[in-house]
């Protein structure tokens, strides 16, 4: 807010448009947090189911990978996880109200069975297997909520910051806007019916 000024007609007529002006960036506020709000609600139960069966098949990987290490070592399991692959991913990018929203094309498939693996099925045993399997769905969960995860974070900033904005305009802004129009209107209420006053005295004088 600028400094205060004369109570002028121009400071009248300008501080109502700064107000119109305000009003308008609020309802326009307005309609973007309900836009994000229709966006973001039907992802947030997938969201948070995803979110618990990433743990549960987290938990489900690590015990396989305890007892496979129980069985066969560390570097009996660190072997059957060569050779390594490259996996390629193709990301759009979509906006919401300006909002940037990646999006996650063609997610690769990550099980594999024995001959995708190129390992020898008498070389390790069924543990090690088990818990492969484990990780691979586990990552194959993981890059499946990539997409998700990403909209929800950017539809949730996106509406944690235009509420803020908007709280600030609704309980901030517009409430000094609104004093400021009607200070300058009792100021000039009163500077006319003083004008009046003085212009009485004076034909009464003149008279």
């Amino acid at each position: 807010m600028k400094p205060r000024t004369a109570p002028t007609r121009a400071e009248l007529l300008r501080s109502k448009r700064l107000l119109g002006r305000v009003e308008q960036g609020a309802q326009l506020l307005r309609r973007k947090r309900e836009a994000l709000v229709r966006a973001l609600v039907p992802l947030a139960r997938p969201a948070a189911e995803a979110r618990r069966a990433i743990a549960d098949t987290a938990a489900a990987a690590y015990n396989a990978e305890r007892e496979a290490l129980a069985i066969h070592g560390e570097h009996g399991v660190e072997a059957t996880g060569w050779p390594p692959r490259m996996l390629e991913l193709e990301l759009d990018v979509d906006r919401v109200w300006g909002v940037i929203v990646p999006t996650l094309h063609d997610v690769p498939v990550f099980e594999r069975d024995l001959e995708a693996r190129a390992t020898a099925p008498a070389s390790v045993g069924p543990a090690v297997f088990e818990a492969t399997n484990h990780f691979e769905a586990l990552a194959g969960r993981l890059l499946q909520a990539v997409t998700r995860e990403s909209q929800v974070r950017a539809l949730g900033s996106a509406l944690a910051r235009t509420a803020r904005q908007l709280h600030t305009l609704e309980q901030r802004v517009m409430p000094e806007l609104a004093a400021r129009v009607a200070e300058v209107r009792i100021a000039l209420d009163e500077r006319d019916r003083e004008d009046q006053t003085r212009l009485r005295t004076l034909r009464a004088r003149r008279r």
